[in-house]
């Protein structure tokens, strides 16, 4: 009960996100009907506080034998955990935003203190059921705490801010300042075009250059298999009426099925025949309206009548198929993806029929990582984008990381996100020099660099440097107290240092943030004998 009342405590009440339908009221004096309409998508109602879409439930996980509630308590939902083996091992996290309009499912958001961090469970809509959130089903024990980022918000929110220097998800302020899409999302700033009464123009997707239309909808609706940010770039600074390949790579593998990968409508829209034979005069707006989403009994209608526009022979639309007048059930069935359960994705490939076979790429061997919608990527761009796909598993392309970031020398002198790869991948092979370099380097260019910081740290504690290990790790946990990877390093640099009380005020810090994370607790447990502690 302690902490619960000690996370309760920390949570911040004072601020909160503007809605949409409030940051776009000034919209709707000129444009009613179209805000009205817009206010019912997904797209505006893709975020906001918890509360407004709180679906209480439990779920029970077997392999970790972990058990989670979200329910209802006083005037805030809650976040309940507790172990099945050990019933007294629980505890609660008041819940502050939902993410996801609920159309596919959604999740919540927690605080605590400036910390925000994702609920490892979420509700889907097909099963209108509580799960597991993706990665997560096959764990034995309850996840460590999932850093919420900036750039995994800011297609949900709007004017999603950047996380404290040196963090991953710390936000002194509010994390993002409107909830849900806002028009400015989409047709850019508006503040000169509201205080000359619409004389002044504001971004019009639809007069757009093809590259610059097709980038609001590729922004958010196309993941690939890896995306990078560019160098000296973010994403959270992209702006309407922008091409999205300044700030960020997309790479897919080649030959990979489209339909494996959830958030690929684009990528599969490109490949179809209407895409091929229309070339730019046709985008996402062709057959979708931004402000409009067709209810269930409109829908058949709504979208047989964007079919219609383009196959518009006289006799088409009454001896095709008359029986049955939902194109889509036909031409873009709904397929499951791997990479996230429980969702169907509708097949934006437009095949001819159901039983025709993905469309494949014979320009590179399969699986190997080619760039799309993204011209003039650099050498290093795919260099960031295999390290970034050898971080998430695919250990074939550790040699390849290794030898383009070589490749780079001199000129990754200011690219500190690089630096932080090289550092990385010399570590992992013992070339300690060189890492040290690369690390070093990344903090002169920025000296709260969390990466360069922590690694750095762990990198000069094996080399005996214990003093300078410790004060470069302790900066970067006081930035970054949720982190148990980062406490227990420094826990144990401070055992070798030895500075038992140092390192059980580090671990239990840490506890305040990840109480179920075992390993964490049995160091701290071990701490009675600091030189057998930082060995484990």
């Amino acid at each position: 009960m302690l902490l619960i009342l000690l996370i309760t405590s920390l949570h911040p009440t004072n601020l909160s996100p503007t809605p949409v339908r409030e940051a776009d009221a000034i919209c709707e004096r000129c444009h009613a009907k179209i805000v009205h309409s817009y206010l019912t998508t997904p797209m505006a109602n893709a975020s906001g506080l918890a509360m407004e879409k709180l679906r209480t439930g439990t779920f029970a996980n077997a392999r970790s034998g972990m058990e989670y509630k979200v329910s209802l308590s006083g005037d805030h939902g809650e976040l309940g955990y507790r172990s099945l083996n050990a019933p007294s091992d629980a505890g609660g996290l008041p819940l502050n935003y939902f993410l996801g309009s609920g159309h596919l499912g959604t999740t919540y958001l927690y605080a605590i203190g400036d910390f925000l961090f994702e609920s490892p469970i979420a509700w889907y809509a097909p099963s209108q059921s509580y799960d597991m959130k993706p990665g997560l089903a096959e764990l034995d024990s309850m996840p460590p705490p999932l850093p919420m980022q900036s750039g995994c918000m800011r297609c949900h929110m709007s004017s999603v801010q950047p996380s404290d220097a040196g963090t991953i998800n710390r936000y002194r302020g509010l994390p993002f300042l409107h909830s849900g899409i806002t028009c400015e999302a989409c047709h850019g700033e508006s503040r000169q075009h509201i205080a000359t009464n619409g004389k002044t123009g504001i971004v019009n997707p639809a007069k757009l250059g093809p590259e610059q239309r097709d980038s609001i909808c590729i922004s958010c609706h196309l993941e690939g298999d890896v995306s990078i940010e560019r160098s000296g770039h973010s994403a959270l600074n992209y702006r309407p009426g922008e091409p999205i390949s300044a700030y960020l790579a997309y790479y897919v593998r080649a030959g990979a099925n489209l339909t494996d990968r959830a958030v690929s409508e684009v990528e599969q829209l490109s490949q179809s025949t209407c895409k091929r034979a229309t070339g730019d005069q046709m985008s996402c707006m062709s057959c979708h309206d931004p402000h409009y989403t067709p209810d269930q009994q409109h829908r058949v209608a709504y979208f047989r009548g964007k079919c219609l526009a383009c196959h518009n022979r006289p006799e088409f639309a009454t001896t095709h198929h008359p029986e049955n007048p939902d194109c889509t059930s036909c031409h873009m069935p709904r397929n499951g993806a791997r990479n996230v359960l429980h969702v169907a994705w509708t097949d934006h490939r437009i095949r001819r029929n159901r039983v025709d076979s993905p469309t494949e790429s014979d320009a590179e061997p399969a699986g190997v990582l080619t760039p799309i919608f993204s011209p003039d990527t650099s050498n290093r761009d795919e260099a960031m984008a295999n390290y970034q796909a050898l971080l998430e598993g695919d250990r074939s392309l550790e040699t390849t990381v290794w030898r383009q970031l070589n490749a780079e020398g001199d000129t990754l002198r200011n690219d500190k996100e690089a630096l932080d790869a090289l550092g990385n991948i010399s570590a992992e092979r013992r070339d300690w020099a060189k890492a040290e370099r690369a690390f070093r380097r990344v903090l002169e260019i920025d000296s709260a660099d969390l990466t360069a910081l922590s690694n750095l740290g762990t990198l000069l504690a094996k080399q005996g440097k214990v003093k300078e290990a410790e004060a470069l790790l302790q900066q970067a946990f006081d930035r970054n107290q949720d982190l148990p990877g980062l406490a227990k390093n420094l826990a144990r640099v401070q055992c070798l240092a030895g500075d038992e009380a140092a390192a059980r005020r580090t671990l239990t810090t840490a506890l305040i943030y990840c109480p179920q994370v075992d390993d964490v607790r049995r160091l701290l447990n071990t701490l009675g004998n600091c030189s057998s502690a930082s060995e484990k």
